[in-house]
């Protein structure tokens, strides 16, 4: 399920604002065109109203996924307890069979044979609008995912994880723990079951490990190292390690900050390692960007996200601009099949998006908010970014100053007629433009 189209009359501070989530008819790859953008980007200044967006979009999905309807017995269609009325605006959802067009009072459904209207109502008897395998999660990772409560898990020793949390064995899935608004919400307080959840496979297969290990110590065979080694290896081929998957998507990132996953140690769930000298670094230990990078990685790899929405606010937090400019990539390469969502500050990540996927929220002259396209090519040069589509001058006062100071050499250069003091001249306007490349 992926939004299309959204346009909000009247939501916080924001009026009549029409998004088009759409590839447009003349883009540059050819299929792509009139569908569902694959990712989307908010850009504007602070209290634009970018974070207000993926709340009103969170938002829309869960009414949906609660959406119930009926007929009467002349078969007209009604719709209830879906909580659009609360917004003023409407929207559109699209999946592989169905459009979705959901205002306060009016729902119209669209299928490859038949179109269905549907009216508000207050009362009656109804059922679900959507089927159980219509249902898709929405993943939304808020800016303050890093903390010490979501970090504290990954610093215990899986043996401890068993003996705190006893029932992790018998953890029966997402439908179980979020079984009402199909949105899960990664903030700074993920529940010790969302966490234990995403990491079970990992854990139970810890834990084999460890009593295997046990095991064939315990008949004796640590004397004898190369029996040790082939009962070990049989094994391991019937038990693969769990962690190996997530590794070989999470290691290309964590190569930039000369870390890896340890498919070996099993002091930690997820073990990171320093590259040069090989030694474990707690995750408490690593660096900001470092734990924000695990923390949005492992959910993303381990849910289900096919055909899901994923709302990212500020992925770029705590990380170093060579870090940003591929984000995108990895977080698409754990979940291809989902429609992301973003809101940033960066123009290092608003980069890897095309301009028909960037949105721009801006103040007009009447201080009321805006919205336009991106202009930006895909890939452009940050400082075209911050010119074109974040309205910046990305010169401070200082560099500012440099430069009429520079156009001021020109000037004099050009009318300088002493040659003295016309190659002095030169020296000094060409040492200004080196320094600052202008």
């Amino acid at each position: 399920m992926k939004i299309s189209k959204l346009h909000i009359e009247q939501f916080r501070h924001l009026e009549n604002l029409a998004f088009d989530f759409t590839y447009p008819e003349d883009f540059h790859i050819v299929e792509k065109r009139g569908k569902a953008l694959d990712k989307i980007c908010f850009i504007g200044q602070s209290a634009t109203g970018k974070t207000g967006l993926l709340e009103l979009i969170e938002q829309y999905h869960s009414n949906l996924n609660n959406l119930i309807i009926t007929s009467d017995l002349e078969n007209n269609l009604y719709f209830s307890n879906s909580d659009f009325n609360i917004i003023k605006g409407n929207v559109n959802f699209v999946s592989e069979k169905k459009q979705i067009f959901i205002s306060k009072d009016k729902l119209t459904c669209k299928n490859d044979i038949d179109t269905y209207n549907y009216s508000y109502i207050e009362t009656g008897n109804f059922d679900s609008f959507l089927k159980d395998e219509e249902k898709k999660f929405l993943f939304y990772l808020k800016s303050n995912l890093i903390s010490d409560r979501n970090i504290e898990i990954f610093t215990k020793n899986p043996v401890d994880l068993f003996e705190k949390y006893p029932g992790i064995e018998n953890l029966r899935g997402l439908k179980h723990i979020y079984s009402k608004s199909n949105s899960i919400i990664f903030d700074e307080n993920v529940s010790a079951d969302l966490w234990l959840l995403i990491l079970n496979e990992i854990l139970i297969y810890r834990k084999k490990f460890t009593q295997k290990m046990a095991e064939l110590l315990h008949e004796g065979l640590l004397s004898n190292p190369d029996k040790l080694s082939i009962e070990f290896k049989k094994w391991q081929k019937e038990n693969p390690n769990k962690i190996e998957k997530f590794a070989k998507k999470f290691n290309p990132i964590l190569e930039r900050l000369n870390l890896e996953v340890d498919l070996v140690n099993t002091e930690y769930v997820i073990p990171i390692a320093n590259k040069r000298n090989e030694e474990i670094i707690p995750i408490q230990n690593t660096s900001t960007g470092t734990k924000g990078l695990l923390l949005s990685f492992l959910p993303l790899f381990k849910l289900d996200s096919k055909d899901s929405i994923i709302l990212i606010d500020e992925p770029e937090r705590s990380l170093y601009p060579d870090m940003q400019m591929d984000l995108m990539d990895y977080y698409q390469n754990l979940a291809p099949e989902a429609q992301f969502i973003v809101a940033t500050h960066s123009p290092f990540v608003a980069a890897s998006f095309e301009p028909d996927e960037r949105f721009i929220l801006y103040f007009d002259n009447e201080g009321k908010v805006a919205v336009r396209r991106g202009s930006s090519p895909i890939g452009d040069d940050p400082n075209d970014m911050l010119k074109n589509d974040f309205d910046i001058n990305y010169y401070n006062k200082f560099g500012e100053e440099a430069y009429k100071k520079y156009l001021k050499l020109k000037e004099d250069l050009a009318n300088e007629k002493d040659p003295t003091k016309k190659k002095e001249l030169l020296l000094e306007t060409v040492k200004l433009g080196d320094t600052y490349n202008f």
